[in-house]
């Protein structure tokens, strides 16, 4: 059954950071962001076995599955490659998704973050292409794919091996073109050339790229009033042939509002618009930033409980802006929620599960020079 990029939203909704409220899922706050988009007529919801600790694909069957019919929405999940210890795994993991989500076939479905090494490893070794294809074939997958976070090299290698794939979600925003790690734009060209659907993941690098310098964001309103500074990341990868959806992990009703309006009536850049984007790009990388997209794999095993995606953030404001008291107030109740940049034993679990490849260890001796001797 082949996709009809056509009758894809172009927005999708990722389940990856919903709203909370003393540490659980705000469920009436996700079930209005859900009216609010199934409402605009967007029907994508992403999921994943691990997101918000398992607690994302229940969240799905609260706000959606039981609220709205089975054929007004499309629903994608993944497969954890850290969790397959064992043949029968993949079956106990998927039985569970079902159970979890509270239907009865999956969208779309999607080997978890293929990348070199352990996980494709482990996705051979299990032979997980085929196991999809079966679940094709008894109805309970309509559309096998994967997420990436690998080399140009590996993905070229995976797609020759495995032409049973039918989309594929990578990360792509217009920082992250030319970054030596991410190489988003090599895996966009590839894909593109074979005519693959890309779900787009991290469009606004987990938040990165909803603010710029005030002098961008005086270039963009001066073009676009009305527009937020996010919308202008969101129409960058809108805009590229080929895109099937692009996914955004919205926490809050007024991001889902803001996202509903760019793509209501989508404007593609044009070519002064995109000579924007290019100075966006070139002043941000003339700061150096972390990397991080706030995906938080790393903090599910952190010892000491340490809000990783928060640090860096407040880092990365630090270093945009040394005089930003609201950095340093946010980084204070980071600190009380959980662990400080400083508890950290280096034990090396985070940088093991970190997509980005970050250097986690020294980026928080970095954070606690910064913070801790402020809360000491």
């Amino acid at each position: 059954m082949s996709i009809n990029l056509s009758e894809m939203p172009k927005l999708g909704f990722g389940l990856m950071r919903l709203p909370e409220k003393d540490g659980q899922i705000d469920l009436k706050h996700v079930e209005r962001m859900v009216d609010m988009y199934m409402q605009s007529g967007m029907r994508y919801f992403d999921t994943a076995y691990v997101y918000h600790g398992g607690k994302s694909e229940v969240a799905a069957r609260e706000a959606l599955v039981k609220r709205y019919p089975r054929d007004s929405f499309m629903i994608a999940t993944k497969l954890p490659a850290w969790e397959i210890k064992k043949e029968s795994d993949i079956d106990r993991i998927f039985n569970e998704q079902l159970e979890r989500a509270g239907v009865e076939y999956f969208d779309f479905y999607l080997l978890h973050s293929i990348e070199d090494g352990a996980n494709y490893e482990t996705y051979e070794k299990y032979d997980c292409f085929s196991w999809g294809m079966k679940m094709k074939e008894q109805g309970k997958i309509r559309h096998l794919g994967f997420s990436f976070h690998g080399s140009p090299e590996l993905l070229v290698e995976v797609l020759d091996k495995h032409p049973e794939t039918e989309f594929v979600q990578i990360q792509l925003n217009y920082l992250d073109r030319t970054n030596p790690v991410v190489r988003s734009e090599s895996l966009y060209n590839i894909l593109a050339e074979r005519k693959i659907p890309i779900i787009v993941m991290e469009p606004v690098r987990g938040g990165m790229l909803a603010s710029a310098s005030p002098e961008i964001e005086a270039k963009f309103k001066a073009k676009q009033p009305d527009k937020s500074v996010a919308s202008w990341a969101l129409r960058y990868v809108g805009s590229l042939p080929g895109v099937m959806t692009i996914l955004s992990g919205m926490s809050s009703e007024e991001q889902m509002a803001d996202n509903i309006g760019t793509f209501t009536n989508f404007e593609p850049l044009d070519d002064e618009e995109m000579g924007l984007i290019n100075e966006a790009t070139e002043a941000i990388l003339k700061i150096p930033q972390i990397g991080c997209t706030a995906c938080k794999y790393c903090t599910p095993g952190c010892p000491m409980q340490i809000s990783i995606p928060d640090v860096f953030r407040a880092v990365n404001t630090i270093r945009r802006y040394p005089d930003d008291w609201r950095a340093k107030n946010f980084y204070s109740g980071v600190a009380d929620r959980g662990g400080k940049a400083g508890d950290c034993i280096a034990c090396g679990q985070c940088e093991g599960v970190c997509p980005q490849h970050l250097p986690i260890i020294e980026l928080l001796k970095e954070a606690s020079g910064l913070f801790d001797k402020q809360q000491s």
